[in-house]
């Protein structure tokens, strides 16, 4: 089986292209994907070179803010997206931003950063956090999203080329339901999975319901997802960036780490961190002219 070299940078810089040019083990003609806002060239490998072309990505793709993923070339598209919500779909972390509305931030935040780069677990580290916002009033989870909370560039046309294309696009959160039914609406996806904040109604107890979806609850969400399409995990992609995302990354096709803490992006060999979610697509194969831009494409219905 041969392994397919993806590259997206800039079309400013078009680095994309010359990093593929000069990888070690490429071999045959590169295809250009790109052209329009991005650079994204395509190229085998042949599989005896693949120490060094790892190492020689992760210092060069770095050096020319370039993003990478190495594929197998069978079954490139995949029939499932399965993504993280806080700082990878959307540009925040929500729970941190609900906190400043109990001028908290800083101390959850800290907590927050912990986590998600494995140094604490999630559960204690959710609840933990989850509790120092009793009494915090419902209306605050409204004004944080409306006034903190906006989608990461290429969400949108990620989620609609994949749709328009027949696959499934799936939200799932080790956060809380109330903003990723928000955020799943406005990016177009599908369904989303997260935990739920309890409320007397008025304003937040400082508990989560149980059980808490974590790391094994977001694998479970993708083994679910394609098994209810009659596919394997080998036919989904899995986007995120942190400590309790490496589960279903691991499981997945394509594991993607998007701006991801060091430990994410250690264990996977699709990574985007200078350009954007819809990256996602070049390294399933799509070129940029059959990407769908839902801002002037009609809607695709569920």
């Amino acid at each position: 089986m041969t392994l397919c070299l993806t590259t997206v940078s800039s079309l400013k810089t078009d680095a994309a292209r010359d990093i593929a040019r000069r990888s070690p083990g490429a071999i045959g003609p590169m295809k250009q994907l790109g052209g329009r806002r991005w650079s994204a060239t395509e190229v085998i490998i042949d599989r005896t070179a693949l120490s060094e072309l790892e190492e020689f990505l992760d210092v060069e793709a770095a050096a020319g803010e370039t993003d990478w993923a190495l594929t197998s070339t069978p079954h490139r598209r995949k029939g499932l997206l399965i993504s993280d919500m806080d700082s990878t779909i959307i540009g925040q972390e929500c729970l941190d931003e609900l906190a400043d509305f109990a001028g908290l931030k800083a101390e959850v935040s800290a907590i927050t950063e912990k986590a998600m780069r494995g140094e604490l677990d999630f559960e204690a580290a959710l609840t933990t956090r989850v509790a120092m916002l009793r009494g915090l009033p419902l209306a605050a989870l409204e004004a944080c999203h409306a006034s903190r909370i906006t989608l990461n560039p290429g969400a949108r046309t990620l989620v609609a080329t994949m749709r328009a294309n027949g696959a499934r696009c799936v939200l799932v959160s080790g956060g809380f339901g109330f903003f990723t039914s928000k955020v799943s609406a406005s990016a177009g996806f599908d369904a989303d999975r997260a935990n739920t904040l309890i409320h007397d109604g008025a304003s937040l107890t400082g508990e989560v319901a149980r059980p808490i979806l974590g790391r094994e609850a977001k694998l479970t969400a993708l083994l679910e997802e394609t098994a209810a399409r009659g596919l394997s995990a080998s036919d989904a992609i899995a986007i995120g960036d942190g400590a309790n995302d490496l589960a279903m990354i691991r499981a997945a096709g394509l594991g993607v780490a998007f701006k991801a803490k060091p430990v994410v992006a250690a264990e996977t060999r699709a990574r985007i961190a200078f350009t954007d979610l819809s990256a996602a697509l070049f390294f399933q194969g799509y070129a940029e002219d059959e990407f769908v831009d839902p801002d002037i494409s009609p809607p695709i219905s569920s």
